[in-house]
């Protein structure tokens, strides 16, 4: 199959790349970093998660982040929501975009939410309603697609019935989540295959972690299968909680980098981005995850 020409990169690393860090991030940061993603040139910059900071104190600033980012024509800045309490506070920041996020794995859905996946996906349906009441474009996340840490193998049918139910509740677009990083090409395109059957793949994206270092092979049969859309973490931030020491999401920089090579566009500047990355790693105190902008930044020592 030909290949798109474009693709869409959804950066996520200022919400779920930062999510789970233990050392506090000051709100100024992740402003600055939201902006020079953006002056890199992403288009969709998801900001912060309007979650209880009880649960997630990483985003109890969201409010403030919202309120510092200097919005540029054309891009957008969604931020997450559980609920409906959740929507009214992201409403009241300002918010133009929120996403809603359930599980295609039962098991996945009882330990973290405690209800099972169809009374989860009943609970979006006011946030769903409410957000078209506001004009509020809505992006829906299934997890554990290719894999649960609790349940193991996750059957594409399940997969597709929860894309399908979020595409019919009005979410524009579902980005299909490898939550563990436990996926392959093959089941790549089988769990696809399967979701494109009930959803067109105009509306389906691509979130892949890289656990098992499987992130870009993945990314790629999904490529030649049509999906035009990718989540990825700049600087590969975000670790997978599920297993110890491992590296979650795919590191943004790799895909650009993938992408140039396959000559497809995305409009952004690779060294403005590897910028952005160095800048959030020396505010962390580490090394980028990506091995694309560790190569980059060693070729610019040598120069």
């Amino acid at each position: 199959m030909t290949l798109p020409r474009k693709v869409k990169i959804v950066e996520v690393g200022p919400r779920d790349g930062l999510q789970n860090e233990k050392q506090v991030v000051p709100a100024a940061v992740k402003i600055e970093l939201i902006e020079r993603l953006g002056a890199a040139g992403l288009r969709a910059i998801e900001a912060t998660a309007f979650v209880s900071p009880k649960w997630v104190p990483q985003m109890g600033d969201n409010a403030e982040v919202m309120a510092g980012i200097k919005r540029r024509s054309g891009v957008s800045y969604p931020a997450l929501v559980p609920n409906l309490k959740g929507f009214e506070q992201a409403l009241a920041a300002g918010v133009e975009e929120v996403a809603v996020f359930g599980a295609a794995s039962e098991a996945f859905s009882q330990k973290n939410t405690n209800c099972s996946v169809a009374e989860s996906l009943e609970r979006f349906r006011p946030v769903v309603d409410a957000a078209r009441r506001n004009n509020i474009r809505v992006r829906g996340y299934v997890s554990c697609v290719l894999g649960c840490p609790y349940q193991g193998e996750v059957a594409p049918e399940a997969v597709a019935g929860v894309a399908q139910a979020l595409a019919d509740m009005g979410c524009y677009e579902i980005s299909l989540g490898d939550t563990i990083g436990v996926g392959t090409p093959g089941r790549t395109r089988r769990m696809l295959d399967a979701v494109m059957r009930r959803v067109p793949v105009e509306r389906l994206a691509g979130h892949y972690h890289d656990t098992y270092g499987q992130a870009l092979a993945n990314i790629y049969a999904s490529l030649e299968m049509g999906v035009a859309v990718f989540d990825a973490s700049v600087a590969g931030l975000g670790g997978c909680p599920y297993a110890a020491g491992a590296s979650g999401n795919v590191a943004t920089e790799d895909v650009v980098y993938l992408m140039n090579g396959l000559g497809i566009e995305t409009g952004i500047d690779l060294d403005r981005l590897v910028e952005a990355g160095a800048y959030i790693c020396a505010e962390l105190g580490r090394e980028p995850a990506s091995k694309v902008a560790r190569a980059l930044m060693a070729k610019k020592r040598k120069q």
